[in-house]
């Protein structure tokens, strides 16, 4: 199991003093939908290039143009690459023949995937690297949470690690590591703390007890 912090609400300078803050915590690094937006792959690119141990990934949520998208991603140096579970199967397609020329891997977000249990299978099928659970912002703030999707598709994926998002704090952690999915993911868990360090340390051991 490992632990992938998500960087969502910061510019390029306040994401490097957070990652330098916990990076002996962490597995993976994740540059938010709202940075790429606001910053661009740079934010990708100097990240990685900052911190060359940490496998970055870059949240691009991708809807379209799959192979493209991947490929500039992974030029940016990205090791992972996010795309939307609601879009084409050739767009996922297209992102993954691109992520296995460039040695690169593939997550897709489940987010607002109506039929999560059907849509894993066939997106198990298309032979993606992970399928991410997760509760959006807005889902959060209506009380849903992602522990049931990941029951489930843990339960119908037979090839693809699984990953949790959403909302997740050092409270619920013990319930998420008891669902076993392969990857935490957590953002403001950490983000939002006053002792950022203390608190993906202890999110780090309990992960690493499993």
């Amino acid at each position: 199991m490992e632990l992938q912090l998500a960087l969502d609400l910061v510019n390029i300078p306040e994401a490097k003093q957070l990652i330098k803050e916990v990076a002996p915590y962490i597995d993976i690094v994740e540059i938010g939908t709202p940075v790429v937006i606001n910053e661009g792959l740079r934010a990708v690119k100097e990240i990685k290039a900052e911190f060359p141990s940490l496998k970055v990934l870059a949240d691009l949520k991708i809807m379209d143009a799959g192979g493209y998208e991947v490929m500039k991603a992974s030029e940016a140096g990205a090791d992972i690459i996010t795309v939307l579970g609601v879009s084409d199967d050739s767009t996922i397609r297209g992102a993954v023949e691109e992520a296995r020329k460039q040695n690169k891997k593939i997550m897709v977000d489940m987010i607002n995937v109506k039929d999560i249990a059907a849509r894993a299978v066939e997106i198990d099928n298309l032979g993606v690297d992970y399928i991410c659970v997760h509760s959006g912002y807005d889902h959060q703030a209506e009380g849903k949470n992602s522990f049931q999707d990941l029951a489930t598709i843990k339960r119908v994926v037979k090839q693809a690690k699984t990953a949790i998002a959403g909302g997740i704090k050092l409270q619920t952690l013990p319930e998420v590591i008891h669902a076993q999915p392969d990857l935490v993911i957590v953002g403001g868990g950490i983000t939002g703390v006053e002792d950022k360090p203390a608190v993906a340390a202890q999110m780090h051991q309990l992960i690493r007890q499993g």
